[in-house]
């Protein structure tokens, strides 16, 4: 199991067009997402994504069982989803 621990750089944190962005991507491929000292919640569920409340600057953990998907999923948080 792959795991890495990012910093959100999006200026809104996960809000509804970020998180659209990074479930969309996670869809189909087994990821997870967890806010810091949270439980693991599914990567490809806007909702859940967006209930985590995650603001710029936050940590999350992304696991998935492909090293290469935690680096895509990664890349994208540490990314500013806003200004695209």
């Amino acid at each position: 199991m792959a795991e890495r621990t990012v910093v959100v750089a999006s200026a809104q944190g996960l809000h509804a067009r970020p998180a659209k962005i990074f479930t969309t991507a996670a869809a189909g491929k087994g990821a997870k997402i967890a806010k810091e000292g949270g439980a693991p919640i599914d990567a490809a569920s806007i909702l859940r994504v967006m209930a985590l409340g995650v603001k710029n600057g936050e940590s999350v953990t992304i696991t998935a069982d492909d090293e290469a998907v935690v680096n895509e999923l990664a890349e994208l948080l540490e990314t500013d989803l806003d200004a695209e």
